[in-house]
């Protein structure tokens, strides 16, 4: 079984929480829009670290890491990219690859709003964590934790960071 920390659009802040509330986790997930290069090195001293660019991240974390990140996890088909849509809204460079290919797992972020739903269509599991800096316009900063053990996606977790703009 592996735990994981997942979290996107941090846009150069990094809540001190973070390392809390994934001290548990075997691993932690970025789904983009990370913002400063110092948030990467930060995370990846903590924990084994996987991430995707987003759209507004520097060259220099484009060159890290990818677009779209495809891989399997304990027996799940992950994917994560940055911008992908969700459920029925696929935008058009993911809906192909959906349709052809769906993995198991479907992980993005940008729109900084908080979904985990199921796509029974595709048989995937879509989760986009929100966002957990304080640029944008969501209200509240969030993150995800779940499992993946033979297969399967469990315990998933909502974690609620506080109110954009309110640093504590």
């Amino acid at each position: 079984m592996k735990k994981i920390g997942l979290l996107s659009d941090t846009h150069s802040y990094l809540d001190e929480k973070v390392f809390e509330y994934f001290e548990d986790c075997d691993e932690i997930w970025h789904a983009g829009d990370i913002g400063s290069f110092d948030i990467v090195e930060e995370l990846e001293a903590f924990k084994p670290f996987r991430a995707v660019y987003g759209n507004i991240d520097n060259q220099k974390i484009r060159r890290a890491f990818p677009e779209d990140l495809r891989f399997e996890c304990e027996g799940v088909d992950v994917w994560i990219t940055h911008i992908g849509g969700y459920p029925t809204r696929y935008n058009r460079r993911t809906r192909p690859m959906i349709e052809q290919h769906p993995p198991k797992l479907f992980i993005c972020g940008h729109s900084h709003i908080l979904k985990i739903m199921a796509d029974k269509r595709y048989g995937l599991l879509h989760i986009n964590p929100g966002a957990c800096g304080h640029h944008g316009f969501h209200k509240m900063r969030t993150l995800v934790r779940f499992a993946l053990e033979e297969g399967q996606i469990k315990d998933c977790e909502v974690i609620e960071l506080g109110r954009r703009g309110v640093v504590r």
